[in-house]
């Protein structure tokens, strides 16, 4: 009868522990969804023709983005905590003479951030959040268009350059980003 008990204990031990672990979601699970501490995973590989590092010029700036895929990234939104693959995006924004206007890339800017919140695989889109520049001037959505395996349509639409009381008067306030539509991003 011991013997029966402490296989009884370690039996409903063991499921515990196998319960405990996070549920693992495919991307595009609607946020309601998502339980607490779950990792939405991007079964289908539908991030992986996005990597790498795109060129484009606007307005006689030459804008490089630096795409990766980040595994596992800790998301805190609307009161929930949850794991995530996502795209990150780094760029650099530099001018016609080549001086560098913005770089998220070579420099640790932690207010800045660009990674993306939603796939649609059916229009080969992806859809980024955008934090905006300093004091969150910009922040928006940016979608990406897969055009084919080596240019993307660049969309960036910003819903704010309203500036806050409590930011500086000597920060920077340029987007640098190019607001606009359809703009071809090509492979490098």
């Amino acid at each position: 009868m011991k013997t029966f008990n402490k296989n009884y204990i370690a039996i409903c031990i063991l499921s515990f522990i196998v319960s405990c672990k996070s549920q693992i979601l495919p991307l595009n699970t609607i946020l309601r969804n998502i339980p607490e501490g779950s990792y939405v995973k991007d079964l289908n590989h539908e991030l992986d023709p996005y990597i790498g590092i795109y060129k484009s010029n606007f307005e006689g700036n030459e804008i490089t983005l630096y795409i990766t895929k980040q595994e596992n990234k800790l998301e805190k939104s609307t009161g929930k905590t949850y794991y995530l693959d996502a795209l990150s995006v780094k760029y650099i924004v530099k001018n016609s003479s080549g001086v560098i206007l913005q770089d998220t890339q070579n420099y640790n800017v932690p207010n800045i951030e660009l990674y993306s919140i939603a796939t649609r695989p059916y229009e080969n889109k992806i859809i980024f959040y955008y934090s905006g520049t300093n004091c969150g001037i910009g922040w928006g959505r940016i979608v990406l268009k897969k055009v084919n395996n080596n240019q993307m349509l660049w969309d960036y639409q910003p819903n704010s350059g309203a500036l806050g009381n409590d930011c500086p008067a000597n920060a920077d306030k340029t987007v640098y980003l190019p607001e606009t539509d359809n703009l071809i991003f090509t492979k490098q």
